[in-house]
């Protein structure tokens, strides 16, 4: 009598697949969030093993904050394309010419604005859950959230009012206006994911590999040199072989010195760092709680 076993990444992907099919099963609207970023990547991957080869039962939704890296919206636009898949792009330029997403006076990053910019759309199109590629390994903030991520009318989330996830059983049930976060991934590793996209040989945006790029000294890491926040006098500037770990906006995606040209380069890299991957997130640089009051306001 044989047995059959699954190894360490097999377990995660047959995980995500079934609540794949799970939110395509109990939910009328939902959405796939894809920036272009790794984690999403290997989410839709999911996907396509998920509902190959009829269509993916859902369409593609980013929130582009407009400064977002130019490599990364690139890559977003031509792989929705590859695979025929409806892709919906809300901006936080359009969201303020509408007067949904306010900016504060001074402040330069707009991921603040990215919360009332994907609030629009789940209310525009009707959304009644959303896929994302969060891991509780990220953050401690992200680490309270469920597979099936429970959020009010009004967007919000409550870390003490989630629902029980007993034996794979999940709880789809909304009121009219409430939605869910789904958030296949949460189990995984930064780890698992680079020897995912090594597994299934899945092509990623050029910025995570190294490449030579314009860098100033910031917050005690290295930060892309952009017009939209110059090097100032008291900082250091300099042209180095760099990659990103984590991408977000361009303003605060950090970088790291690197010479990994391939995934395999990626991985040992990993292996042997010492500083977690949103470390290298000048956004992420909050108190748990701060992170925490931001989820509850609608940050993904």
């Amino acid at each position: 009598m044989s047995s059959y076993h699954l190894d360490h990444l097999q377990f995660l992907e047959t995980e995500a697949i079934h609540i794949l099919r799970e939110v395509a099963a109990e939910f009328e609207r939902p959405a796939l969030l894809f920036s272009g970023g790794k984690d999403s990547i290997c989410l839709l991957r999911l996907a396509e093993k998920a509902f190959r080869p009829s269509e993916l039962p859902m369409p593609l939704l980013n929130v582009d904050t407009g400064h977002h890296f130019p490599e990364l919206n690139e890559f977003r636009d031509r792989r929705a394309k590859e695979i025929r898949a409806k892709l919906i792009v809300r901006t936080v330029d359009e969201a303020i010419q509408k007067g949904v997403a306010i900016p504060v006076p001074g402040q330069v990053s707009r991921n603040a604005l990215q919360i009332p910019t994907l609030l629009a759309a789940i209310e525009e199109f009707q959304f009644d859950a959303c896929i994302g590629g969060a891991r509780r390994d990220e953050e401690k903030a992200r680490a309270k959230e469920r597979f099936f991520s429970f959020r009010d009318s009004f967007g919000q989330w409550d870390p003490k009012n989630q629902r029980p996830e007993i034996w794979n059983v999940y709880n789809a049930r909304l009121n009219p206006g409430e939605n869910m976060r789904v958030f296949p991934l949460s189990n995984w590793t930064e780890m698992d994911v680079w020897e995912y996209i090594r597994q299934e040989r899945l092509e990623v945006p050029s910025i995570y590999y190294s490449h030579l790029r314009r860098v100033v000294r910031r917050g005690g890491q290295w930060v892309p040199d952009t017009e939209l926040v110059p090097a100032r006098p008291n900082e250091t500037a300099a042209t180095l072989f760099v990659r990103v770990r984590t991408i977000g906006d361009i303003i605060s995606t950090g970088c790291v010195d690197s010479p990994a040209e391939t995934v395999d380069d990626i991985i040992a890299e990993i292996a042997a760092a010492r500083v977690t991957e949103r470390g290298s997130r000048a956004d992420d640089k909050l108190s748990e709680a701060a992170m925490e009051d931001r989820k509850k306001a609608g940050y993904f």
